[in-house]
């Protein structure tokens, strides 16, 4: 975190529990979005793997990951967030998207795509 959070103080317990509330509400809707943009993430694989089937490109494309690594690093560094940790999990993002591209390829030479 950057530290433009303060830790709240509370006048009583009620208080606290209704901000754990609302707080788990917030974190549960961002939860789904994020689901929904992982979503939308991994079905450009389509695109993405029709367009380097064409190319005749490698599914991998290490030049790309390190242009999306270093971008992903310096937005994590201006919001104040743990850089490895961010890079973790674009790793992963990048891990599905491959699979759906080496699985969209797969079908098109199977010729079942």
């Amino acid at each position: 975190m950057n530290g433009s959070y303060e830790i709240k103080s509370f006048k009583n317990e009620k208080e606290a529990e209704e901000l754990l509330n609302v707080s788990r509400k917030s974190i549960d809707e961002i939860d789904n979005q994020l689901v929904d943009l992982i979503s939308q993430r991994t079905a450009l694989a389509i695109d993405i793997a029709s367009s380097k089937e064409y190319l005749k490109m490698e599914v991998l494309d290490k030049s790309r990951e390190q242009v999306v690594h270093d971008k992903i690093r310096r937005l994590a560094e201006k919001k104040g967030l743990d850089v490895d940790i961010i890079n973790q999990i674009v790793d992963m993002l990048t891990i599905l998207n491959k699979n759906a591209q080496k699985e969209i390829l797969r079908r098109n030479v199977d010729g079942k795509y």
